[in-house]
């Protein structure tokens, strides 16, 4: 590949220089202006603390955890399972045992 066929392709997902040598070198800084506001707007201090989510998070680790999902859906399960058991095999033995 052709490295103006590379710069194109990159062109909409690389941003444009903003501050180039000779706007920094001759003590304009009137068109840096877009680029103080927006750094002035980011958030300032330390990053806060990112609270994991998900199943595992939120029912088995901390102050509420429990194992109530797991024996829910291990209680759904065997519930499900005997309901299909029962549709497919089970009823028609009720009165013909074998």
């Amino acid at each position: 590949m052709h490295a103006s066929l590379i710069r194109r392709q990159l062109g909409g997902i690389v941003p444009p220089k903003i501050a180039t040598p000779s706007l920094l070198t001759s003590g304009s800084g009137s068109s840096l202006t877009p680029l103080v506001n927006f750094y002035s707007k980011l958030p300032k201090g330390p990053a806060s603390a990112v609270s994991g989510g998900g199943i595992k998070a939120r029912y088995f680790n901390g102050k509420n955890a429990s194992a109530a999902p797991l024996v829910l859906t291990i209680l759904g399960l065997f519930t499900f399972g005997y309901t299909i058991d029962y549709q497919m095999h089970l009823k028609h033995h009720k009165n013909h045992p074998h």
